[in-house]
This record gives C-alpha cells, sequence and structure tokens, in this order.
C-alpha cells in the first residue's frame, strides 16, 4: 500500500510538473487557437450541426422559442416521468414541456432531429432595466448535416404554423363588438371583447342533416385553402347569407362555425358606424381567423347613396325597414349625428381593397328579408353562399327531440313518429317555437312529445283554414273584377239617377254662362 501511495504521488508530481511546463512554453493565446483548431478537425469529422434557440434574444423574447415550446407539448406523452406543466394566459388548457437537460426525438418528412432542452443558472447580473430571470433556458436542435438544407427552414416554418394552431386552439374564443361612435378602449382598439362561450355545434343544430354536411364540407374547404386563395390571386374569405324567417336558427348557425373552426366573432353593428372611414378602419382593427357578423341588415342602416324613389326597392334597408319609425343615430345621412355609410362603402368593406387587409376571414350576412337587399350585396365575392334557415323539418325536429329529451328515433312510438312526420312540414313552425314547447315540459318526456303533437296539428290546421280563406278571399276579388269589366263593357240604361245627375250639370253650364 505505501508503495502504491508513493507511485501515485510521483504520478501527479510529473502532471504538475508538465502543467508549469506547458504554461511557460504555450502562452493562452496560443492554447486558445490550438483549442479552436481542434474545434474545427473534430466539426470536420462530426456528422452533426447543432442550433441553440434561446429563451431571450438580447433582451427581447425569441418567438421561435415558444413555438418550440408549445410544438414540442404535442409530442411529449403525458407518461412522462418529469414534464414541466403550462397554462397560458386566456387559455383553458395545460400544456406538457421538457424539463431540464430532457431530449426528445422527432420527425420531419422522413428526416430524425433531436431536440434538447438545456436550462443553466445565469450569473449575477449588472443593474439593468429589464431584470432578467435567474435561468438561462434553451432549445438545442441536432441534425445531420446532410439533412440540413433539406429541412431546416421549412422545418421551422412548419413548427411556427402548427404552433400558432396550438396557441389558438388552447385559448378562448371571443366576441367583439364595436365601441359607441368608434371610441377605443385602453388599448387603442375599437373592439370590446368577452369570451365567447356559446354551446351551439353542428351536431346540436336543428337543421337538416345533408345541408349541414354542405356547409361543414364548405367551411373545411376555406380553413385548408391557403395555397388555393395564393395560386388564384384570391383574397382569403369568404362571405355567406343566413336569410329565412325569425327563429330558425340562423345566430346558432354562426356560433355553430366560430366552434366548429375555432374562430373569433366580431359583431359588427352599423348604426354605431358614422361614415366609411370609420367602417374601414374597425376592418383594419380585426384579426385573421374570425368571422365578421352583421346581423339584420334589411333593417340596419338607410343607405344615403341610393335614391329615395327606389329606396324601398333597391337599397340595403331602411332602418328598422322604415326610417319613420324609428329616430336617433344611424337612421340617414341627411339626420343630424346620423350615418352617412353608403352602399359603396359597404361594398368596398366586404369585396374591396380594404377588405384584403387580413386573411383568412368570413363574412356573414343575416336577414329575414333577402328580397330587400341590394343585387350587388348578393353576387359572388361578396355573399358567395346563400343558406335558407327555413322551418323545421322532420330531420331537424329529431335533432331538437334528442338534444332536449334524450329520445332516439327508436326511443318513439312508430305512430306518434308518423304522425309528426306527416304534420312537421304543413305546421311551418320554427325551430324556436318546438324548442320552447319542449323546454318547459322536458321533465315529462312523454308529455312533451305528446303536447308536441297536438300544437302541431293545431298549428297545421289554422294554416289550412287561414290558406282556404286567402284562396276563397282571392277567388272573390276575381268575380268583383269580372263584375266591374262586365258592367264598364255594357252598355248603360237610363235611370232617375242619371237623369237628376244630366239636370244638375245643365244648370251648371246656365250659371256659368
Amino acid at each position: 500500500m505505501k508503495e502504491y501511495w508513493g507511485s501515485l504521488a510521483s504520478v501527479l508530481g510529473v502532471l504538475a510538473f508538465c502543467q508549469s511546463l506547458l504554461q511557460v512554453l504555450f502562452p493562452p493565446e496560443l492554447r486558445f487557437a490550438a483549442l479552436k483548431l481542434f474545434n474545427r478537425i473534430f466539426n470536420v469529422f462530426n456528422s452533426y450541426c447543432y442550433f441553440d434557440i434561446t429563451e431571450i434574444d438580447g433582451v427581447n423574447t425569441n418567438e421561435l422559442y415558444n413555438a418550440v415550446q408549445l410544438y414540442l407539448s404535442s409530442s411529449v406523452s403525458i407518461s412522462g416521468s418529469r414534464l414541466s406543466l403550462t397554462r397560458a394566459l386566456n387559455s383553458s388548457a395545460i400544456t406538457f414541456g421538457l424539463t431540464n437537460n430532457d431530449t426528445l426525438f422527432d420527425t420531419f418528412n422522413g428526416v430524425n432531429v433531436l431536440w434538447e432542452h438545456i436550462v443553466t443558472q445565469r450569473q449575477a447580473q449588472t443593474f439593468s432595466w429589464r431584470p432578467m430571470p435567474d435561468e438561462k433556458r434553451g432549445f438545442t436542435l441536432r441534425i445531420k448535416k446532410k439533412d440540413k438544407s433539406l429541412i431546416l427552414n421549412s422545418y421551422l416554418d412548419y413548427i411556427m404554423e402548427k404552433a400558432n394552431d396550438i396557441r389558438r386552439k388552447n385559448e378562448d374564443r371571443l366576441l367583439y363588438t364595436n365601441s359607441r361612435g368608434g371610441s377605443l378602449d385602453s388599448r387603442g382598439h375599437p373592439w370590446e371583447s368577452v369570451p365567447f362561450k356559446h354551446p351551439s355545434t353542428f351536431e346540436t343544430l336543428a337543421m337538416d342533416p345533408a345541408k349541414k354536411g354542405e356547409i361543414m364540407e364548405d367551411l373545411k374547404d376555406f380553413a385548408n385553402g391557403q395555397s388555393f386563395y395564393q395560386k388564384t390571386g384570391r383574397a382569403w374569405k369568404r362571405g355567406y347569407l343566413l336569410y329565412g324567417p325569425p327563429g330558425t336558427g340562423k345566430s346558432s348557425m354562426i356560433a355553430a362555425m366560430a366552434n366548429y373552426l375555432g374562430y373569433d366573432i366580431y359583431d359588427l353593428e352599423l348604426t354605431e358606424v358614422h361614415n366609411n372611414s370609420e367602417l374601414r378602419k374597425l376592418l383594419m382593427k380585426t384579426s385573421s381567423k374570425s368571422i365578421i357578423v352583421i346581423e339584420d341588415i334589411d333593417c340596419s342602416i338607410n343607405l344615403s347613396n341610393r335614391k329615395k324613389s327606389t329606396a324601398n326597392n333597391s337599397s340595403i334597408g331602411r332602418s328598422y325597414c322604415d326610417p319613420e319609425m324609428r329616430s336617433g343615430p344611424g337612421v340617414g345621412a341627411g339626420d343630424e349625428g346620423g350615418n352617412s355609410i353608403t352602399l359603396s362603402g359597404l361594398l368596398n368593406f366586404t369585396d374591396g381593397l380594404w377588405s384584403c387587409c387580413g386573411s383568412e376571414r368570413i363574412f356573414v350576412f343575416t336577414t329575414n328579408h333577402v328580397d330587400k337587399l341590394d343585387p350587388a350585396l348578393l353576387r359572388s365575392g361578396r355573399m358567395d353562399m346563400h343558406v335558407f334557415m327555413n322551418y323545421c323539418s322532420f330531420p331537424a325536429l329529431k335533432i331538437l327531440l334528442k338534444n332536449y329529451l334524450g329520445r332516439e328515433e327508436s326511443d318513439l312510438d312508430e305512430g306518434v313518429l308518423k304522425e309528426l312526420e306527416e304534420v312537421i312540414d304543413k305546421a311551418e313552425m320554427t325551430p324556436a317555437d318546438i324548442s320552447e314547447l319542449l323546454i318547459k315540459n322536458r321533465r315529462n318526456k312523454d308529455k312533451a312529445v305528446i303536447e308536441l303533437l297536438e300544437a302541431l296539428k293545431e298549428r297545421a290546421e289554422r294554416k289550412s283554414k287561414s290558406g282556404e280563406c286567402v284562396r276563397e278571399k282571392n277567388l272573390n276579388d276575381v268575380e268583383e273584377e269580372e263584375q266591374e269589366k262586365r258592367a264598364l263593357d255594357s252598355p248603360k240604361e237610363g235611370c232617375a239617377f242619371d237623369e237628376s245627375c244630366k239636370k244638375d250639370e245643365e244648370d251648371e253650364e246656365k250659371k256659368i254662362k
């Protein structure tokens, strides 16, 4: 043992002597140059290249770091032994991330890459106008040199796009409305927002399934059509017109569209917009991936560039369908404090140059009277898809029974089901009216179905009687017109009344003479 310790001491002494000799013979500058040369030789024979993505770039937050963190959170398994949990502001979802010095393999276009999350303690910092975090965080990406030129740029672009989708999916949807008179909020925006929590979906929407499927397919094609719109030179936007009687589910359709696509909603109140310039500013402040809604456009404003003689036939609409029935802001351009939005301004808002200042936006107009809309608004490019929201049909009725009573078609008596199918089209009841009947009796499901059937039969009978009265009235009008025509065509016979009229005329002529 003594010999062992003696040999170890001799070796350490030789190493210390060699180190001192190297420091004398090789100055620090020469040693640094040798280290760089060694690293270059190592890199020549190394088949990998490395890229560092730090959390903070100088004094600014690195957007790419946050994007990588979100992207990797979609790949990390929840069953991992150690994960970091995060929850972003205005988000209802919890994301998982890599912990210190943890690694993860990923594949893109058939190429394998390695991600490593590195966390180190930051050195004591001097005084700074922006305090820096105690830990220095970053990701290191390892790629084979031969694959660098093939995937690096496209891979990072893919990560940014994927992270944006994840961020929007995790964030709460917002419902915006324009501020009164165009006033700005605390952030300098003309829109005020509240969380959008409407539960309507296409699954619960009382509508014909075939029509719903057509709308969903159209929305899906639009959301995935960025390359198509760029290739064809069209603005990435689409317009929908929802028209039909009140209570047929137009607002529920808009909510279902927003929930299906994950878009925010901008509810534009035209009566609060004073002129075309203010309308353009509102459009510029809307974000991409949003639905811009103008409800009841036929009863919103009175356009100032349409002649009064044609206002009833060709203008978009009169304020609440008649400007004489409503007073206050937004009635007309000539009124004090009124609204001076023109048809041209609204058309440019939906399909002009200013409508292209954003991307992936949907314009939705609703109306109860489509015949009152100007033909210029109805053409493709402004209202691309016209959706007629009709009275409740039998397929829509089955959806309502499932929503409110939990009754499938197989749970209902065949006789009752057949009666419902026969009477539903004749009754012409809206989904809103049927929903109210089901809500009142939802605790007694059998009673709810029976009362609904009775209400439908009563409504259908009234409709039938009113139709007969209208037909009888039309026949009477035709007979009266024919009698008047025969009376005019037949030769007039003299009567006492005619003689008195003739005498009065002669007396009048004598007075004039």
